[in-house]
């Protein structure tokens, strides 16, 4: 197991000559989805599916930078089961923590029982549109993970970030086109969106095609100026 250079706590191995990502498991002898589990000598590690994971497409099609680090403190918005977070939460270890957000009452069951193995998680049932309801829970955050289906994806973030980025605080909006406007081009929304969080004060440093893990997807990755 061969760590990714520039990217705390994410791994390469290859299997029939193919690459794979993986994290080193938080919760050894527990498989989240059903990934698989990778042991090296006294280390198990987690394979980390791109088809299962934006971010671990993103990483696997050429992000250049990866801001989240041992420590980081994340808020999640659209958390969902807690797949991607569940990979997170090996890279940030128990000194780090991850707030994850979703309106789905099943989604976000789910996610409490992932949160009963892994002490870093801490789960909010809530409206993403409405930062201001969990505001009694939460602290300002190192970054801003967003993967949520909505029409106006960027305004959601914009209006988080406001309130509890920290200042040159670190965004990936996961853009889902099909979600904003079907009558556009993918290509044309994936602009429009850059350019809101451009107006809004942030800096966008890269915007990362998902296909052929994830259609109709670009991560927007960036910072608050």
């Amino acid at each position: 197991m061969k760590k990714l250079k520039g990217f705390e706590g994410v791994y390469v191995y290859y299997h029939d000559d193919i690459k794979k990502l993986a994290t080193k498991n938080l919760t050894p002898g527990i498989s989240v989805y059903g990934e698989d589990l990778l042991k090296d000598n006294d280390d198990e590690y987690r394979s980390w599916i791109m088809k299962r994971s934006k971010l671990a497409a993103a990483i696997y099609k050429g992000l250049s930078e990866f801001p989240i680090k041992k420590g980081s403190i994340i808020l999640y918005l659209g958390v969902s089961s807690g797949t991607t977070a569940s990979h997170i939460s090996d890279i940030i270890g128990l000194e780090g923590r991850i707030y994850g957000v979703d309106f789905a009452p099943r989604s976000i069951r789910d996610f409490v029982a992932l949160c009963e193995t892994r002490r870093n998680l801490i789960p909010i049932l809530a409206d993403v549109r409405f930062p201001e309801s969990y505001r009694m829970l939460l602290e300002e955050v190192d970054g801003i993970y967003m993967d949520v289906a909505q029409p106006n994806q960027a305004e959601i973030l914009i209006h988080n970030a406001e309130m509890y980025l920290k200042p040159n605080g670190w965004i990936m909006l996961c853009v889902k086109s099909q979600s904003i406007d079907v009558a556009k081009s993918p290509s044309e929304i994936y602009e429009e969106q850059k350019q809101i969080l451009e107006n809004n004060g942030f800096e966008i440093k890269e915007m990362i095609n998902l296909k052929p893990f994830s259609l109709e997807h670009v991560l927007l990755y960036g910072f608050m100026k």
